[in-house]
């Protein structure tokens, strides 16, 4: 495993890190025993890095993490977790006031909440589980968090962006509000290397990668005929039409990586991995076998530039396509 500054902050994580929203929930059939399973591997194989959130799974995520770290008190693992806005529209509308979304009380009430799951003193990084680019001029609940920051509740602060308007964050970045940013990049959506992904290494802010297969489909496991669970949330995901033109676009990168000695899962992180703002990439792992899979491929070589040029062709302007086509 190799490892990483994580942005200009005093930290080191590992390049592979450990996405934990399938084992507090919403990807279908899911055993605790095997959720533990695949963290003591993950973290066996030099995993120091883990992504949660409240949401996932109403704690459950990050109750078996604490459980598992718990058994491991010699690891210095690194754990990021994240608050959601109070009830109202996902993600905010331009119109929410930021004051009613993240009030200070709230905060406070729910990083208690986050450090009694996780069954620690102090969280290492707290992210907002979304944003709006409409509070970038008055952004309050930093305000909130850096009181928190300084009470040793939190250590460093982000935000998880929105999957519609990523580039909201770069005011806040380059203001200084936010020490790392949790953003989607992958062979699919190469938005962040426009400007993101330069503001953070102009900044010295932290970069977690999320959704680097795509919520799968980029490992190449999927057909147009692949059906998920009821409480898999790809079900909606992948509803309509959504599958099949995902499915038609991941042939096109396969088409690419033959004769490379790359596989498609094996791209994807070596994809992402390649700009050297990103500190970390998260891939779920469910499984020991997930684990071994995702974990080691950090030790594989680089892409050649030859084939990241490539790989930046499949560029997919697809936008927010949840709601439509």
């Amino acid at each position: 495993m190799k490892y990483r500054q994580f942005g200009g902050h005093d930290v080191r994580v590992s390049e592979i890190g450990f996405g934990a929203w399938a084992i507090g929930g919403s990807w279908g059939p899911q055993s605790e025993q095997d959720s533990v399973t695949a963290l003591n591997r993950a973290l066996d194989l030099g995993v120091n890095f883990i992504d949660t959130a409240a949401g996932y799974g109403n704690g459950k995520s990050e109750r078996i993490i604490g459980k598992v770290l718990t058994g491991r008190v010699a690891d210095h693992v690194f754990v990021a977790t994240k608050t959601p806005p109070t009830a109202g529209t996902w993600p905010p509308s331009p119109y929410d006031i930021a004051d009613e979304r993240y009030p200070e009380a709230y905060l406070r009430q729910n990083v208690e909440e986050r450090l009694e799951c996780l069954g620690v003193p102090k969280l290492d990084l707290l992210q907002l589980h979304t944003w709006t680019r409409a509070w970038n001029r008055n952004p309050k609940p930093f305000e909130s968090l850096r009181k928190l920051q300084q009470e040793g509740k939190i250590g460093l602060i982000g935000v998880s962006t929105p999957e519609h308007d990523q580039n909201c964050v770069i005011d806040l970045m380059r203001d200084g509000w936010i020490d790392a940013v949790q953003v989607i990049y992958n062979i699919f959506e190469q938005e962040p290397a426009a400007e993101l992904l330069d503001v953070a290494g102009e900044t010295g802010t932290g970069i977690i990668v999320r959704v680097v297969f795509d919520e799968g489909v980029l490992t190449g496991k999927f057909t147009e005929k692949t059906e998920f669970a009821e409480d898999d949330f790809r079900r909606g995901y992948f509803a309509g039409d959504r599958l099949a033109r995902a499915v038609q676009h991941a042939g096109a990168v396969r088409k690419d990586l033959e004769g490379t000695g790359y596989s498609m899962a094996e791209a994807a992180l070596k994809f992402a991995l390649a700009h050297p703002a990103v500190s970390t990439v998260i891939p779920g792992m469910r499984s020991q076998a997930q684990a071994d899979a995702n974990c080691t491929i950090s030790d594989l070589p680089d892409l050649s530039p030859e084939l990241l040029m490539t790989l930046q062709k499949h560029n997919w302007r697809r936008a927010f396509w949840y709601g439509g086509k």
